[in-house]
């Protein structure tokens, strides 16, 4: 398996990851990624969506939170109206 390859470039900014990490890591046309840079070093991270179980595993986990926290819908409507600005 290859985890290592050179790429270059394009005069509008543009790389090509190598064909071998692509189909390694699965990636396709479309996928999109986060960029860091610093320094001369620049790391791509790979955006992925998370399933439906685990989107309703964080939400589980939200609501057992806010019930111990003692927080109620109206509790949460009140901040996010304060965070939009509105009273």
């Amino acid at each position: 398996m290859e985890t290592v390859g050179t790429t270059r470039m394009s005069s509008k900014g543009q790389i090509v990851i190598p064909e071998a990490i692509r189909k390694r890591l699965n990636l396709n046309a479309g996928a999109q990624f986060i960029v860091v840079g610093e320094g001369d070093v620049v790391i791509l991270k790979a955006i992925s969506i998370p399933g439906m179980e685990t989107f309703d595993a964080l939400i589980r986990q939200a609501r057992q939170q806010a019930k111990a926290a003692g927080l109620e819908r109206a509790d949460v409507s009140k901040a996010i109206s304060k965070a939009r600005g509105r009273k």
